[in-house]
């Protein structure tokens, strides 16, 4: 009589378990974020970037759908250019710099799948969006808290 190997049912629980513990995007994503309307000026977006210790944010219209993202790299281009160009700041706002296409992510996803996505667009936020209205923003920050938790949890 041969000895019975039970790896098969072991592996499977311990897939259906580490299926179970999935943590979403959902879970550690903000959803008090700090927002921008596209007629704001630049220099308003500068102080606020400095004041919340913020890199950037997502840009709004008045129906809270999302229309862009402002970044510190997009003020700072902004400032090189006006010295250049001897242009006032005053002149130019949010809607002339921000990015326009911007990439989303679900909240549904998996915060591994999301890291993977971090990593293919080397972005350094993606806004959630649900029916067409922002309702949070996930950072690499917040991928890295979720790790750790994960690490407590799963990781030897």
């Amino acid at each position: 009589m041969g000895i019975k190997s039970f790896q098969g049912p072991r592996k499977k629980q311990q897939q259906e378990q580490a299926e179970s513990a999935a943590i979403k995007v959902s879970d550690y994503m903000t959803k008090d974020l700090i927002t921008f309307k596209p007629e704001q000026s630049i220099e308003e977006v500068i102080q606020m970037l400095i004041e919340n210790k913020i890199s950037g944010g997502p840009v709004v219209n008045d129906n809270n759908e999302l229309v862009g993202i402002i970044s510190e790299g997009d003020c700072l281009k902004q400032i090189s250019e006006s010295r250049y160009y001897n242009m006032p700041m005053e002149q130019s706002n949010v809607e002339s710099r921000m990015v326009k296409h911007v990439e989303t992510i679900d909240g549904n996803m998996d915060i591994f799948d999301a890291a993977k996505q971090f990593l293919n667009s080397r972005i350094r936020r993606f806004p959630i969006l649900e029916h067409g209205k922002l309702i949070g923003q996930i950072s690499q920050k917040d991928i890295l808290k979720a790790a750790l938790k994960l690490k407590g949890q799963n990781w030897k």
